[in-house]
């Protein structure tokens, strides 16, 4: 089994694998947290899934269409915080590291989230 591209492990430090970690989300399963949402949209970053990316988009700032960055090698994802701002509501600071073009980038972000109707949406986010 292929391990999750978001990079989590188990209490041993075993990587978990896509099926069991963002799989269920890409296949439709409501993430249980913004962090778990957080970590599957930069699995489908990895994985080149648009139709996911914009469908756990929050309607407010979800663009028209969205074209991912060709050749880029996705490198890890590190979550440095996860809090909650309301009971529906929440921020995820994360650094997503990728390279493209033979060029290192260094995502850094505090990502903002809302749950509506139970599910969590990607609202939008500062680069820090």
């Amino acid at each position: 089994m292929a391990a999750c591209p978001c990079g989590r492990t188990t209490a041993k430090g075993l990587a978990l694998s896509l099926d069991v970690c963002c799989g269920p989300c890409h296949a439709g399963q409501a993430a249980t947290d913004a962090e778990n949402l957080m970590r599957s949209r930069y699995s489908a970053f990895v994985l080149g899934d648009v139709p996911y990316l914009l469908a756990t988009w929050h309607g407010s700032q979800r663009p028209a269409e969205l074209t991912l960055e060709a050749g880029a090698k996705w490198l890890g994802l590190q979550i440095k915080q996860h809090r909650m701002t309301g009971s529906d509501s929440s921020e995820v600071e994360f650094v997503a590291r990728f390279r493209v073009g033979g060029k290192a980038v260094r995502q850094h972000e505090r990502s903002r989230f809302v749950r509506e109707a139970g599910c969590w949406f990607y609202v939008d986010g500062d680069v820090l």
